[in-house]
């Protein structure tokens, strides 16, 4: 097994940092990486927010379900989708102009995430730990006006980098789903989607009689909790702010 690979295999979400700065080579290097990713027709559709203000990160600590990690992470980086540019020179030089649609903004938010992850990959080289904030696409409007967003220009993820502490480097991976589960080949495989209780015993070490406890408390945390309903409500307010008008 290769550097590269063992990396991935060894890279887990790390929320508590050593006391101590990132240097600045290493952050050029991880921000290097993420605009080496690869983007639509190289068009870079997105923008990469440097939050280095602690009172910008203590609101975003608040506003992104209460998590304090993020106000003292040494590194934070928001990835943003992004026609804005693109949108404005294509005004400036050709008549007539589409306004940007839905399409454009799954596309930039992939070239967004694509990016995040490079970042991420470069971070753990690195000996960086990271971890993703999902929560910055919720409170849209708040987070629109904290980051002082134009139109066409929105959060599509936030990375928290800093040296892991010992405890957390010592920390285990959680277990995966098996390669076989997950890979369907040449076309979706609706029996493998039908094991999901088999799939969930394995990777969580569930016994048959703990599985459906366990699957009851998950929804209640993850889906039907009002982080899961208002980032929904988020990302509606996000697509009708883009495509319409």
């Amino acid at each position: 097994m290769n550097q590269t690979i063992q990396l991935i295999r060894a890279r887990k979400s790390v929320r508590v940092y050593e006391d101590r700065p990132i240097p600045a080579e290493v952050k050029r290097a991880v921000l290097d990486a993420a605009i080496q990713a690869p983007t639509a027709g190289n068009m870079t559709l997105y923008t990469i927010l440097d939050i280095t203000d602690p009172a910008l990160k203590a609101a975003l600590a608040k506003s992104c379900d209460d998590q304090p990690f993020i106000a003292t992470a040494p590194l934070v980086l928001i990835f943003c989708a992004d026609y804005r540019r693109w949108y404005d020179v294509f005004c400036r030089f050709e008549d007539p102009v589409r306004a940007p649609g839905m399409g454009d903004l799954f596309l930039s938010q992939a070239d967004a995430l694509i990016a995040a992850q490079n970042a991420v990959a470069a971070g753990e080289s690195l000996g960086l730990g990271s971890c993703y904030i999902g929560d910055v696409v919720e409170n849209f409007e708040y987070h629109r006006e904290l980051l002082k967003l134009p139109r066409y220009v929105v959060p599509a993820a936030m990375v928290c980098f800093g040296y892991p502490t010992g405890q957390q480097c010592r920390r285990k991976k959680p277990v995966r789903f098996a390669i076989d589960d997950i890979v369907h080949e040449n076309g979706y495989d609706p029996e493998k989607s039908a094991a999901m209780p088999r799939m969930l015993m394995e990777k969580e070490g569930l016994s048959e009689a703990e599985l459906a406890g366990w699957v009851r408390r998950f929804c209640r945390r993850k889906w039907n909790s009002a982080f899961s309903e208002e980032m929904s409500r988020s990302c509606a307010a996000m697509a009708k702010d883009w495509c319409e008008g």
